[in-house]
């Protein structure tokens, strides 16, 4: 048997390792509080409920990554608190965040997480994390797809200039 071959929790985590969960879970916990504002902001209904899906979603995250860390004696980076509820008619209209520009952000963030999940996954050498971020791409991936196609019914999606290809006949 070779090194590092047993059960992965008795593995120690290597200092990428440790730098990079750090970092999500920092991330995730910025993630959270930024949603939480974003509700506050959203007018759209389907909108509401993607924002709810994303919090959730990154608050489990967050347990699965503190308990890895955890084990692991690693201090965990703060977490901001929680925002409150507002009613998104108290907002200014110049002062609140369009629907349009929070889907965006929101797919932003989805892919930015799916980059972090692969980097992650090629620089792990414990089978754990690299199990364990390849299952939060693929609920990264779904619900980046419930994202896209809530933009393209909303028509909300800004293409970039479409690319014809042009043939001589």
């Amino acid at each position: 048997m070779g090194i590092l071959s047993g059960n992965p929790q008795n593995e120690p985590l290597h200092y990428g390792e440790v730098f990079s969960l750090w970092s999500f879970l920092q991330t995730s916990k910025g993630y959270v509080a930024a949603y939480q504002t974003q509700l506050n902001h959203a007018g759209d209904h389907d909108l509401h409920k993607v924002l709810e899906e994303s919090i959730s979603q990154c608050q489990q995250e967050i347990k699965q990554v503190e308990t890895v860390l955890k084990e692991n004696g690693v201090g965990l980076p703060p977490t901001p608190p929680e925002r409150p509820k507002a009613n998104v008619e108290d907002i200014p209209v110049g002062a609140r965040f369009q629907d349009q520009e929070i889907a965006a952000s929101l797919s932003m963030n989805i892919a930015a997480g799916l980059v972090t999940c692969s980097q992650i996954i090629g620089q792990s050498i414990r089978e754990d994390i690299a199990m364990l971020f390849g299952q939060f791409h693929v609920e990264k991936a779904t619900l980046g797809g419930k994202v896209l196609r809530l933009n393209k019914e909303k028509g909300w999606l800004i293409p970039p200039p479409l690319h014809h290809s042009k043939t001589e006949e």
